[in-house]
């Protein structure tokens, strides 16, 4: 199966000004927009909502932090308002891997295409 990798840009919701643009692996095994924690100050001060145990992809069991509001923008996509989590990661060579989990994906309507391996625009939203 082959990586998904979307541009994304993630801005305070309160505060424009403040905003991260990156590359960021789809996985919807996560929840949320997954965010290091080491770029959290570049959002400025966003409210801290929850604390939260969060178990990795290894079974590691590590503390991650719920903040918000944030307008999520997925390249090709309309924008959508969520939560960030931050947590502790440590950066490959070639940096930090955030992940763009399936409840944004939800609420951009946005849908995988696994055959061709791309985001596409779902159809309709789904409630059920």
């Amino acid at each position: 199966m082959g990586r998904i990798i979307s541009p994304v840009t993630i801005t305070n919701a309160a505060d424009p000004s403040k905003s991260i643009h990156c590359d960021a692996l789809v996985d919807t095994g996560a929840a949320h927009m997954v965010l290091p924690t080491a770029w959290k100050d570049r959002l400025g001060d966003l409210e801290l909502l929850e604390t939260v145990q969060v178990e990795t992809a290894t079974q590691e069991t590590v503390p991650g932090e719920l903040r918000g509001p944030v307008r999520i923008q997925l390249e090709g996509f309309r924008a959508t308002f969520s939560v960030a989590l931050f947590i502790e990661m440590h950066p490959a060579a070639h940096g930090y891997e955030p992940l763009i989990g399936y409840i944004v994906l939800e609420q951009a309507q946005i849908a995988v295409d696994m055959v061709g391996h791309r985001l596409i625009q779902a159809g309709k939203v789904d409630l059920k």
